[in-house]
């Protein structure tokens, strides 16, 4: 393949950059930073043959005049660049000229000289005869160009390129096809070039998808477009075409016999009244008896040979791994009748248990609460899985759960047990292996998947695909080349036919179009000569679109009616939330991560083992309206039902939902903003009922500093039963971690869990006698704290042996995975798990921390009570008490927690291997820019007591960010250069080996960066002992020199966001929302003492949550810890639904122009994301 390298020359100023970015991306930039070196490639054809453009914008200012010499070394043809403005410009470039040919000696390049800024004729200071003449001196061609208005730059490059391939006096004609890649924009051109006489035929510009996909122009291939309009029933003889819909009644459809598949496929969904149709396909058996779906932009006749005697089938295409992030009740639905034709055909395998499970669900949806006689009755007359009669009881005995639940609650339940099964959505397509083994493929949202039988062996995600294709009847599989192998895989699977082969491609196409690109993709150029390769491409929305359009409308609720349904039921389609609350899901696996204002607290993209999905990291801010919380009256005591506890700062953790009993469903309407889990009486309250409640309780200071205990305790309980159940019984289980290390964790946690699982006891009876909910007649003996307090902080302190232990516990877990691989999978693996909501490291620690907070809940009583309160003396005793144990522990926390954090960061780092080491502290992590060979680029800074890391996100399939280098503190030197680059925010670096230029986000930013450097220079100097070593790993990081030689790249945000690898070896599943990826998305910082203060303020309680256009409030468990809130929706769940990472967001108090108008209300805000919370006293909300 030819390569083509153009350089583009001048002075500083002249628009080199503004030319070159006005002939790649037809836009015109006012303002931007002196160029460095930016690169622009091209694919083009001359002649039908493949080649390659190169563009190297190169910098003007003399300081980088240096770097000249090697940009014409390598350069084919070159243009000079003046401002027509600026006589010193055009002086500038002749010097240019004579040191090309210098360079070049008896080479003959093409040089076009361009006069620049011709839409400033009234300031020209070089005349155009100046021009033509030094021109005919050099022999070269002169064009006078504006890249403001677009004046002869397309024509400049024809020119150019036209000289490379043919020659400056060549008349033959060429036709060159242009397409290439800025950025993420693709613009096509075609480029016709006779003579002397150069024209650019300009691409139309593009006014709606149809048109950008080559359809005719009343065919809408997307909805998207403010106006569009559904598409034109074309011209033509009218046939009746038969739709079998998922209720399986058949609908007839008047369509032209020259509509598109489009036009049909809109007809469905206006006839449903579905808004999210895109997840929905037409799929028909054609002439060879084959499975496929309806093609959007053939012409019916084209496809369906026989029309009046073929059914078509509307079925689910696009199967989501959440189904919250489906907006619709009525999309719900149609998902639930898929899974029951799926269960019915046995397409769905699962087990007994599972089966019975779905059909109970089924059946509440159908005939509502059990009744046995009833309940059987119907299972006789219905079929609904092969074999029911054998587990009819078990699926009476999950009826029988049930109770109160709304066919659309059941149809949540249902998808919500389904998507957690194999075979969810899966599509089996018959294949053989090279070996001639029988296998099956299919295709999901993560990838291409390789089932035997039934059992998945194999999968192949999307970000390690680089190529799918198809000859003959062999399906072909390119991966991508793995990181320490230069060679590529290519699998090969044998189908039946090249039918076949087709088939499954094209469904591969149009699923990863759907799930991983952002907008509909561009249509392909038209080929010059010949045409290579199957013209198919994925029509329609994308999923991000399909959300995004869904949100950003407003629809008109129609009513539905559910086929199978009995249950009288009030079903309409829900309104959705506002943009201004949403976001679209992060798509797993690949895509760069778009800015979510709630992020799930697990990755979509792991693999979830229970319970109801978490928003999707990509699902964002609607996650709370699409899929929060449903209090069940029953479970509402009487103290919690305006325990709409501590503020914002009041979070932790979880709930175990008991099955309870709810109203009945007759009366009840979906809620504007709800999700049917929001279809409750209980969830959804009126501002009246709330003061109402709110008055039955205590109004002292002292009650809520108690109930903010009480709410803590019961988070802290739940995190050491993780420890204390969960992660020693797989311990026990997997039988790979040593005895010394299960000895120790059963003897530190088994006696605090004990003890303190009677503290709270009495903590819920001391609160439920001062709230007088028992015993309403005694009063002042039970209004107060201080005595169980003290009792408690004395049984404390005969535990100090099992707390000091914990700090062993974090470095012998750590020494025990890195002698075994097992025992580090097995965490790794405990760590996914949605009950593990932070680190595996940060639950062992929490009994130390839970000294602060008690100590801190001891000093507001002491500082609320006066001294002759009679709960004071015992108040100021336990204070004392806890006091002196935390000083014990002081020391030992400080390190482990610093330890713990060194542990957490490695993780998150490619290139360290010695990262946790006792000499090194912790002091700052965040997000800087750093002047490189291409300008300013994004880069994550890690500061330590010895060296600064620098790093960005790698191009491995996790979510690491990969060390570029390390600068040594000792003898570094900072300074404010502002002025010196002319960069906002910016200082530079010093060391004895290199100089770094980054730049803050902001003044404040920059300050905090600049405080802790000069901070942790000023102890690397006075440190006595030698310096810790530098970290290392000889096959991952270079050394700052080789760094600087490199440009650096960002093209790899697209990386993985579901995998994380230990130590920079093997490769795993991990968060995308730990404190390292916020800053990153975020771009701030936090360091050593945020860490230490989140420590110290780790909440939980009730909060009431409202959105802008909700009518009501909605009652959350809410736990904050770790820089982010966990949302449950009670106190016994044992996992967070979502959670809000909280680094970047702004807390004020509304304005009166929002309406709220209720007491202790405050907002939380970051861009165009904002939630209303509102607590239940001053106290909780201060």
């Amino acid at each position: 393949m030819r390569e083509y390298k153009v350089v583009v020359l001048g002075s500083g100023g002249v628009g080199k950059s503004a030319l070159t970015v006005q002939f790649v991306t037809g836009t015109f930039i006012e303002k931007y930073d002196p160029t460095i070196e930016d690169f622009y490639r091209k694919e083009i054809e001359v002649d039908s043959s493949p080649s390659v453009l190169e563009i190297l914008d190169t910098a003007g200012t003399e300081q980088f005049a240096s770097m000249r010499d090697l940009y014409i070394k390598n350069g084919q043809g070159f243009i000079l660049v003046y401002s027509l403005v600026n006589q010193q410009s055009f002086q500038d470039i002749k010097p240019m000229r004579d040191q090309i040919i210098r360079v070049k000696r008896y080479e003959k390049v093409p040089v076009i000289l361009v006069g620049n800024k011709v839409d400033l004729e009234s300031e020209r200071e070089v005349s155009v005869n100046e021009g033509q003449a030094l021109a005919e001196e050099w022999g070269c061609p002169f064009i006078e160009t504006s890249a403001k208005s677009k004046t002869m730059v397309d024509e400049l490059f024809a020119e150019i390129l036209y000289n490379l391939t043919f020659g400056s006096i060549a008349t033959r004609r060429a036709s060159i096809h242009v397409a290439f890649t800025c950025s993420d924009l693709i613009t096509e051109q075609e480029c016709y070039v006779e003579g002397a006489r150069k024209t650019m035929v300009e691409q139309e510009p593009t006014s709606s998808a149809g048109q950008r996909l080559g359809a005719p122009e009343s065919l809408g291939i997307s909805t998207l477009e403010s106006g569009q309009k559904p598409p034109a029933m074309p011209a033509g003889r009218h046939i009746p075409i038969r739709v079998r819909m998922l209720d399986d009644s058949e609908e007839i459809f008047n369509i032209s016999q020259r509509a598109s598949g489009k036009v049909l496929f809109e007809m469905v969904c206006a006839h449903l009244n579905l808004v999210e149709g895109d997840y929905f396909g037409l799929e028909y058996q054609d002439q060879h008896k084959m499975m496929v779906w309806l093609d959007l932009l053939k012409p019916i006749i084209k496809q369906i040979k026989r029309p009046k005697h073929t059914v078509l089938h509307f079925v689910v295409k696009f199967f989501p791994p959440d189904h919250a992030q489906l907006m619709e009740e009525l999309t719900r639905y149609l998902f639930a009748l898929q899974i029951r034709q799926d269960l019915a055909s046995g397409r769905l395998t699962c087990t007994d248990s599972s089966a019975a499970l779905l059909v109970s669900h089924i059946i509440q949806s159908e005939i509502g609460d059990f009744e046995e006689t009833q309940c059987r009755q119907h299972l006789l007359n219905n079929n609904y899985i092969p074999d029911q009669m054998a587990l009819m009881d078990k699926i009476m005995e999950f009826h029988l759960k049930h109770v109160g639940h709304t066919p659309a609650e059941s149809d949540y339940q249902l998808l919500e047990v389904a998507r957690r099964l194999e075979m969810y959505g899966i599509r089996l397509h018959p294949a053989k292996d090279r070996e001639g083994t029988k296998l099956s493929l299919a295709v999901a949202h993560t990838g291409v998947l390789v089932f035997q039988g039934h059992t998945k062996i194999n999968g192949f995600n999307w970000s390690k695909v680089r190529k799918l294709s198809f000859k003959r009847k062999r399906f072909l599989i390119k991966l991508r080349p793995d990181l320490n192998s230069a060679c590529q895989d290519t699998l090969e699977f044998v189908m039946a036919s090249r039918d076949c082969c087709k088939i499954f491609w094209k469904i591969c196409v149009e699923y990863h179009a759907f799930f991983r690109l952002f907008e509909e993709p561009k249509p392909k150029p038209k080929p010059v000569l010949f045409s290579r390769g199957s013209s198919f491409r994925f029509s329609g929305r994308t999923q991000k679109q399909v959300i995004d359009y869904v949100k950003e409308a407003e629809f008109k609720k129609h009513p539905f009616n559910r086929k199978h349904s009995k249950v009288q039921y009030n079903s309409s389609l829900s309104p959705l939330p506002s943009p201004a609350h949403s976001q679209v899901p992060n798509q797993v696996d690949g895509r760069s991560w778009k800015e979510p204002a709630l992020v799930s607290s697990e990755d979509s993209a792991a693999l979830r083992i229970r319970g109801s999905p978490p928003p999707s990291a990509q699902q964002s801010d609607s996650v709370l309206s699409e899929a929060c919380v449903r209090q069940q009256s029953s479970e509402l005591s009487t103290a919690e039902v305006p325990g709409l506890a501590m503020s914002l700062v009041n979070g932790h953790r979880r709930a175990h939902e008991p099955n309870s009993a709810s109203p009945s469903p007759d009366d009840q309407q979906p809620s504007p903003l709800t999700s049917p889990l929001l279809n409750d009486a209980s969830t959804l309250r009126t501002d009246d009922e709330e003061e109402n409640r709110r008055k039955r309780f205590p109004t002292d200071k002292a009650y809520f500093i108690a109930k903010e205990l009480l709410t803590t305790e019961r988070t802290y309980l739940k995190d050491l039963e993780l420890i204390t159940l969960s992660f020693q019984s797989v311990l026990a289980k997997e039988e790979c971690a040593p005895e010394s290390l299960r000895n120790l964790l059963k003897s530190s946690f088994e006696p605090l869990h004990t003890y303190h699982s009677e503290f709270l006891k009495e903590l819920e009876q001391r609160l439920a006698l001062w709230e007088g909910r028992s015993n309403a007649h005694i009063k002042g003996d039970y209004q107060r704290i201080g005595d169980i307090m003290l009792k408690n902080t004395q049984g404390l302190k005969l535990l100090t042996a099992q707390l000091q232990k914990h700090s062993d516990c974090v470095s012998e877990l750590e020494m025990a995975c890195r002698s075994s691989r097992r025992l580090e999978t097995m965490c790794r693996d405990f760590e996914l798990q949605k009950v593990c909501y932070v680190p595996l490291n940060v639950f062992i620690l929490r009994p130390l921390h839970r000294l602060l907070h008690y100590k801190q809940i001891l000093e507001r009583l002491c500082k609320h009570y006066p001294a002759t309160h009679s709960d004071f003396r015992d108040c100021r005793a336990a204070l004392a008490d806890v006091s002196e144990l935390e000083s014990v522990l002081h020391s030992s926390m400080l390190k482990t927690d610093n330890y713990q954090r060194l542990l957490e960061l490695q993780k998150d780092l490619i290139g360290v291997d010695n990262l946790a080491t006792p000499t090194r502290e912790f002091i700052r992590l965040g997000c800087l820019s750093k002047l490189s060979g291409k300008g300013l680029q994004q880069r994550m800074f890690f500061l330590f007591s010895d060296v600064l890391l620098y790093t960005s996100r790698g191009i491995t399939a996790s979510n690491q960010f990969k060390v570029h280098g390390q600068l040594p503190l000792r003898g570094m030197t900072i300074r404010e250069s502002e002025e010196e680059w002319g960069v906002p925010h910016c200082f530079t670096l010093v060391t004895q080996r290199q100089s770094v230029v980054v730049a803050a986000s902001s003044v404040s930013e920059m300050e905090k960066w600049m405080e802790d450097l000069k901070m942790a220079v000023d102890l690397s100097e006075d440190s006595n002992g030698p310096s810790a070593s530098l970290l290392t790993n000889s096959n991952d990081v270079k050394s700052a020199g080789e760094w600087a030689s490199e440009v650096e790249s960002e093209d790899d945000l697209a990386g993985s966001r579901t995998s994380l690898e230990r130590h920079g070896n093997s490769s795993a599943h991990h968060r995308g929302n730990t404190t390292v990826h916020v800053c990153w998305h975020r771009n701030t910082s936090v360091s050593m003492l945020d860490f230490s203060i989140a420590t110290e303020n780790q909440l939980s309680g009730n909060l009431l949550r409202k959105f802008k256009n909700s009518n009501g409030w909605q009652k959350l468990w809410v736990v904050f810890t770790n820089f982010s809130l966990f949302f449950y929706k009670t106190h016994q769940d044992e996992y967070p639904l979502a959670s809000l990472p909280l680094l970047g967001y702004s807390v004020t108090v509304p304005a009166e122009s929002e309406n709220i108008h209720k007491d202790y209300v405050f907002k939380l805000h970051f861009k165009s994301h904002i939630y209303y919370f509102r607590s239940e006293s001053e106290y909780s909300f201060e």
